[in-house]
C-alpha cells in the first residue's frame, strides 16, 4: 500500500515532446532516478522504435522499468502501478528522488490514482465481440466504440483491439462508457500527492519533430531490429501492435515499399501524439505544462523544487 500523502515528480507529455532528455536532467539536478512509464519500452528488444535511452543517454542517471519483460508477456495497468510503486519503494529507501518518466496516460493514472473498479471479464461478451473484430475488422468496432465511448476511442489506437474490446465490455455491461467512469474516478482520492507535469510544443514544430525523429529511426537500424525480433517472437507478440513497430512489421512482410513505411510511420506517431494530448488536456491534477527547454531551465527547476518542497 502506498502513502497517499508521499510526493512524485511525473514527467509526461506527447511523443516526441522531449520528456526522457528532460526527466533525465532534472534526475541529475535533485540526485533522482528515473521510473519509466512507457507501455513499449517496458520489453526487451524494442529500443529503435520505442526511442527508449541508451545508456550513453543516461549516463550516470539510473532507469527503472525499461527492459524488464519479453515480448510474449502482457502488462496492463494494474500490473504496471505494482512494479512502479516497488521502483519507487526502493528509490525512496536510498534517499533519492523517483521521476516518473513515459507517455501512457492511463499507466500514469493508475500509479498516482488508481483505476476504476470495474465488472470482471466476461468470457461469452468478450468471446462475441472478438468474433466482430474478426469478421467485420478491427476499425469498425472502433467506430462502434466511438458511438458509445467517445473518451476511450479518442485514447485507443483502432488496432489495438484488446482495447477496444476491454472498452465495450464495460459499456456492456455497466450501461456507462468506461472513459466516463474513468474521467469520474480521476477526481477521487490519490494514491500520491503528484506534481504532473505535462511537455508540449507548438504543433506545427512537434510535427517536424516527429517527421525529423521517424527517418532517424529508420536510418539507426529499426527494420532489423523489428526483423530480429520477428525471427525470435514470430508476428503476433503485443508490442508489435504499438505506434510505428505495426507499419515497420508491414514492410518486413514486404506489404509495404520503404517510402509507405516512413510515411506510415510519421501517420500513425503524429495520431499519436493527437491522442495523448487529448488525454492529458482532459486528466485531472496537471500542474503545469510547458516546453522541455523551460522545465531543463533554472526557473523550471525552482518550480520543481517549491512544488515538492524541496
Amino acid at each position: 500500500m502506498t502513502d497517499a500523502l508521499q510526493s512524485l515528480l511525473v514527467i509526461s507529455g506527447p511523443s516526441a515532446s522531449g520528456k526522457t532528455a528532460a526527466a533525465i536532467e532534472v534526475a541529475r539536478h535533485f540526485d533522482g532516478e528515473l521510473v519509466g512509464a512507457d507501455s513499449v519500452q517496458v520489453y526487451r528488444g524494442f529500443d529503435i522504435g520505442s526511442a527508449k535511452p541508451t545508456s550513453r543517454d543516461l549516463g550516470d542517471v539510473t532507469h527503472h522499468l525499461l527492459d524488464v519483460l519479453d515480448p510474449d508477456q502482457d502488462v496492463d495497468a494494474v500490473a504496471y502501478a505494482k512494479l512502479a510503486d516497488t521502483a519507487i519503494r526502493d528509490i525512496r529507501d536510498r534517499g533519492r528522488l523517483p521521476i516518473v518518466v513515459g507517455g501512457t496516460g492511463l499507466w500514469i493514472r493508475a500509479l498516482v490514482r488508481g483505476l476504476v473498479d470495474v465488472p470482471p471479464v466476461d468470457p461469452v461478451l468478450r468471446q462475441r465481440l472478438e468474433k466482430t473484430a474478426a469478421s467485420e475488422g478491427a476499425p469498425a468496432l472502433h467506430a462502434r466504440l466511438r458511438q458509445v465511448d467517445p473518451i476511450s476511442a479518442n485514447a485507443i489506437h483502432p488496432n489495438d483491439t484488446l482495447r477496444v474490446v476491454r472498452a465495450l465490455e464495460v459499456h456492456e455491461q455497466t450501461g456507462r462508457p468506461l472513459g466516463a467512469l474513468r474521467a469520474e474516478h480521476a477526481l477521487g482520492s490519490p494514491r500520491y500527492r503528484a506534481m504532473l507535469i505535462v511537455l508540449d510544443m507548438d504543433r506545427e514544430r512537434h510535427g517536424a519533430v516527429i517527421e525529423g525523429r521517424a527517418k532517424q529511426m529508420l536510418e539507426a537500424g529499426w527494420i532489423d531490429e523489428v526483423r530480429s525480433l520477428r525471427a525470435r517472437w514470430g508476428d503476433h507478440i503485443r508490442p508489435f501492435g504499438s505506434v510505428g513497430y505495426r507499419d515497420v512489421l508491414a514492410h518486413v512482410r514486404d506489404e509495404i515499399p520503404l517510402d509507405e513505411t516512413l510515411r506510415r510511420v510519421r501517420k500513425s506517431t503524429r495520431v499519436y501524439a493527437r491522442r495523448q494530448r487529448t488525454w492529458f488536456k482532459n486528466e485531472p491534477g496537471v500542474g503545469w505544462r510547458c516546453e522541455s527547454a523551460d522545465l531543463r531551465g533554472p526557473g523550471g527547476l525552482d518550480r520543481i523544487a517549491k512544488g515538492l518542497g524541496l
